[in-house]
């Protein structure tokens, strides 16, 4: 892709006002349609479209979006998806309909991605995604050419599961545990390809520092309860085991496991729970009391929900080509230092 110095510079800037991080890309992707969308003369307006928009996470993102585009002087619509699959096409049909100038869409389910992506294309509109990967082309970004993917803002899940799995390879050191008596629980919701990301990375850079230790893959649909009764069933058919590793795609499905483990009768020397989000986490950290979760990678969703009205209103006004991904700054926190950190409670 050909940019003039002074769009790398400004750019550049607004990476390192917002501590992020850009990934390499091509530029523009044709198959999404953003490269024949034209820039709007007015007043601009954009949809931003949230899976689990109650989630503590996605509300953070919600209130960076809502706070870049008062600053920006956009039009902003805000709308809660849930975990409705047939939701997210039936809002993209309305927002086509408000002749809205973008869309933004962390999508519930991924099979949805080639009919929004065929809806906006055809209404001439400008398509983002935040958090999740979409394929233009395939129900399946994981198996999505990566030019059929549309342009993203979140964090790399390589990236965000490696620190997880080395933060508990530490933590299990410092226990002095044993392979023979300790097993890793991995829960994510497996359809999601960041989820998958996240936790194969998390496995690699674990077994890099701590060879041997069994990994039990947990289905969960990436919620407290979902995760809390899936990792009881799995904790039951494993009675002998004597110290149990968590992590998973968020703080979810580690709070919910952890919890499982708990109420088995499991004690919180025994539990090395590594959360991703830092949300849920932290209310163990405030409450005072024992626990398994040992730390947790704080991921801040204003910072995306930022970004991704300031990254879609640079395409809607100057034209500016979409990146392909740009990562946010994670951090790994505590007990000792989340409230430092700048981690909300909710």
């Amino acid at each position: 892709m050909t940019r003039s110095t002074r769009r790398r510079a400004a750019a550049g800037s607004l990476l390192l006002a917002l501590g992020l991080t850009a990934a390499c890309s091509d530029g523009q992707d044709t198959t999404t349609g953003n490269a024949s969308v034209a820039p709007v003369s007015g007043k601009i307006s954009i949809t931003y479209l949230q899976k689990q928009g109650d989630q503590e996470y996605f509300i953070g993102e919600a209130a960076g979006a809502k706070a870049k585009a008062a600053e920006l002087g956009v039009d902003l619509k805000v709308v809660n998806l849930g975990s409705d699959a047939n939701k997210t096409v039936s809002e993209v049909q309305a927002a086509v309909a408000r002749k809205t100038n973008g869309v933004i869409v962390v999508v519930p389910d991924p099979a949805v991605g080639p009919q929004v992506v065929r809806t906006v294309r055809d209404a001439g509109i400008a398509l983002l995604t935040s958090d999740d990967q979409v394929c233009s082309t395939g129900p399946d970004p994981a198996a999505c050419p990566k030019a059929d993917l549309v342009p993203r803002i979140g964090f790399s899940g390589a990236q965000m599961g490696a620190e997880v799995g080395r933060r508990a390879a530490e933590e299990y050191a410092k226990a002095g545990w044993t392979a023979a008596d300790t097993r890793v629980i991995a829960a994510w919701k497996q359809d999601v390809t960041v989820c998958g990301d996240r936790v194969k990375a998390a496995k690699e850079a674990f077994d890099a520092a701590v060879p041997g230790v069994r990994t039990i893959e947990v289905a969960t649909d990436n919620t407290p309860t979902g995760a809390q009764d899936k990792v009881a069933a799995t904790v039951t058919a494993n009675a002998g085991v004597k110290h149990w590793v968590v992590w998973g795609c968020n703080d979810e499905n580690v709070h919910g496991g952890v919890t499982a483990l708990q109420n088995a009768g499991v004690g919180a020397d025994d539990v090395i729970g590594i959360g991703l989000g830092a949300y849920l986490a932290c209310k163990d950290w405030g409450a005072g009391k024992p626990t398994g979760m040992k730390a947790a990678l704080f991921i801040n969703g204003k910072e995306v929900g930022a970004l991704a009205v300031q990254t879609m209103y640079d395409k809607l006004k100057n034209g500016k080509d979409l990146p392909a991904e740009l990562f946010a700054r994670t951090t790994m926190v505590d007990a000792a230092s989340w409230q430092g950190a700048g981690v909300t409670c909710g």
